[in-house]
């Protein structure tokens, strides 16, 4: 995996906190928290090919464009990556933003009703399918099975120290915000307290733990939408 940053989080004074001082969580060089990310990312993949086909033809009907969404976000001490899922939204997306009414507290965007999300989009979001991409990411090693929300990089870019605590860890496909209220947390301080609570409670049990509960919250539909 390349280390690289945006510029705008290579000039941050708060990336020192990470570039230069704090230790690596104890999750970072679990042997057994990458064979658990390399066998589910595995499996995830293999469900993905299952779906791969119907979903880009439904995306394509429904809204033409690309089939996948891919954006800069940002991992473990700031490292950028390509992070990719099932495109849920309009292709003008970003364009509209701005048009759009912030309902969330802090560095986050949501829109309960955002009208760029497209009828595929709703469906890929409430059942967590626009994820499935992401299984790449966690083989790649830029991702984890479990860990903290990925934030983009116009995000970290406004962090306070306590903020960048939260990429002492890798982020994660599911994670305490997931299995916590997912979509229905729209305070950006709330995502932040359980991120970290998430490090101060790492094991590898705790992983799997939270995997089991993520499976659960996911079919059960609760907190999305």
């Amino acid at each position: 995996m390349q280390s690289t940053f945006s510029p705008a989080i290579a000039n941050s004074p708060h990336s020192q906190t990470l570039t230069l001082g704090s230790s690596l969580h104890p999750s970072v060089n679990s042997s057994f928290k990458r064979v658990l990310d390399i066998v589910g990312s595995l499996v995830g993949l293999m469900l993905l090919s299952l779906v791969l086909v119907p979903i880009a033809i439904a995306i394509k009907l429904d809204n033409p464009g690309p089939i996948f969404f891919i954006q800069k976000r940002c991992g473990l001490r700031g490292q950028v990556f390509h992070l990719v899922k099932f495109r849920s939204m309009v292709t003008n997306a970003d364009e509209l933003k701005a048009q759009i009414k912030n309902e969330a507290k802090g560095l986050i965007f949501k829109n309960r009703q955002d009208p760029r999300i497209t009828r595929v989009g709703k469906f890929l979001r409430k059942t967590s399918l626009d994820e499935l991409p992401q299984f790449w990411n966690v083989l790649m090693g830029d991702m984890s099975l479990v860990g903290t929300r990925p934030p983009t990089v116009d995000e970290v870019a406004q962090y306070s120290d306590r903020h960048w605590q939260r990429l002492n860890v890798k982020p994660g496909i599911t994670g305490e915000w997931q299995v916590n209220g997912r979509s229905a947390i729209e305070d950006f301080e709330q995502i932040v307290d359980l991120d970290l609570r998430y490090q101060s409670r790492w094991t590898p049990s705790y992983d799997l733990f939270v995997i089991l509960r993520t499976l659960y919250v996911v079919f059960a539909r609760v907190g999305a939408f």
